[in-house]
């Protein structure tokens, strides 16, 4: 909306939403020595022009826009220029210094690193902190960051085809915005519903992934490639059990149950309100009693080296996936997607494919499925590995399920 749109008082909650940044910062009269000021770079607050006892006028600022409502505002510029009819200089009154959103996400911050969270999660958190979020909004008073500001942060990164990095920050700037306001520092989230104009990643941006007729050269290549043990085993456990490459990586001995051939993952681990349990294939379990004689004394499944380094690097799979020739047509985190495709080709249940890729379901429908589905999941993935397989070998491809409801 522009200025000379405006045609009543005091300003309408429609009209504070909707006044645009011009080249310059500029105010509108909203009440009596109440103003509405707009930044040239977007930002929006409240500033009262009062009388001083000197005679001078001069301007208080008193709160940012959303955080402070229009009704808000009336009633503390009322009450600040009844403190100046009766005499008061308040240019004498000491201000709480502002907290900027910098303060406030380094805060965050800390909390999360005190929490226990992995080092290479809070490494991840600190590099685009520093070069994505704070370069940005850092300086700003918290009460002064709009939604623009916030979407223009998640933009750049759909812009660079990073829709996966672009929903960590938008959930990690919501999470700080929710912990100010629970500490009383500001009363606005500008990044609370960003994710409704976020790019749909699972339908427009897939995962580069490979399905038939170039799958069983790709498995082919994969198996021939000169890579230690310890990392085949990890490479085909993500594969036949389409879990994430970032839970294969972090597996745990503790988890593992090799006489009921189950992979059990925290709730905790897995950010979910339940654990989330991946039935083993034969060949998975064949693998993994071979790999027990080598990691079996240890945490992790696959180790890395040294303290900071507890488990093969993040871009182990993908290495491997280029050693094969195929770095620009497939990542790790493709398998999902080429298990979710396969299985549900060949007349497997949406139920059971979801529940094995842990997609998260409304309600305790899901919750209650996921548990549900375990036995029949246990046949599913012992076929999916099998398929693999045979497309690995050249050799007759399992039958295909037989099931009435799909």
């Amino acid at each position: 909306m522009k200025r000379s749109q405006i045609k009543r008082r005091p300003l309408a909650d429609s009209v504070l939403e909707n006044l645009e940044p011009e080249e310059r910062d500029y105010q509108e009269n909203d009440s009596p020595g109440l103003y509405f000021r707009v930044k040239a770079g977007g930002s929006k607050s409240w500033l009262v022009r009062y009388k001083r006892p000197n005679g001078k006028w001069a301007w208080k600022g008193i709160g940012g826009y959303p955080g402070l409502s229009g009704k808000g505002a009336r009633e503390k510029a009322r009450e600040l220029l009844l403190k100046v009819s009766n005499g008061e200089d308040l240019t004498e009154t000491k201000e709480v210094p502002k907290i900027t959103f910098k303060d406030a996400a380094e805060h965050w911050y800390d909390r999360k690193v005190k929490s226990g969270r992995a080092p290479g999660t809070t490494r991840q958190m600190r590099l685009y902190l520093d070069n994505t979020v704070l370069p940005v909004l850092g300086s700003k008073a918290i009460d002064e960051v709009t939604r623009l500001d916030c979407t223009a942060i998640q933009q750049s990164m759909e812009d660079k085809g990073a829709h996966v990095m672009a929903g960590k920050l938008r959930g990690w700037i919501n999470q700080i915005f929710s912990l100010a306001i629970a500490e009383g520092k500001t009363d606005n989230n500008p990044a609370s519903e960003l994710k409704h104009i976020a790019v749909d990643r699972y339908t427009k941006n897939h995962y580069p992934h490979l399905l038939e007729p170039e799958l069983p050269d790709f498995l082919k290549a994969l198996e021939a490639t000169k890579t230690r043990f310890i990392t085949r085993v990890m490479v085909w456990l993500a594969l036949r059990t389409a879990s994430r490459p970032g839970m294969a990586r972090f597996a745990e001995w503790s988890e593992i149950d090799l006489d009921k051939g189950l992979w059990t993952i925290t709730a905790e681990k897995m950010k979910m309100r339940r654990d989330h349990t991946i039935p083993l294939a034969r060949q998975s379990l064949e693998d993994l009693k071979d790999l027990q004689q080598y990691t079996g004394h240890g945490r992790y499944l696959f180790p890395g080296y040294g303290s900071k380094h507890p488990t093969l690097s993040e871009n182990t799979l993908n290495k491997v996936i280029t050693q094969a020739g195929y770095g620009e047509r497939v990542v790790g985190h493709g398998f999902r997607h080429t298990a979710s495709t396969l299985l549900r080709e060949h007349g497997w249940p949406k139920d059971w494919v979801e529940a094995q890729l842990a997609h998260v379901e409304d309600g305790m429908a899901g919750v209650y499925n996921k548990a549900q589905y375990l036995e029949q999941r246990r046949t599913m993935m012992q076929w999916y590995a099998d398929y693999l397989d045979a497309l690995r070998d050249g050799t007759s491809k399992p039958a295909d399920p037989v099931i009435g409801v799909t």
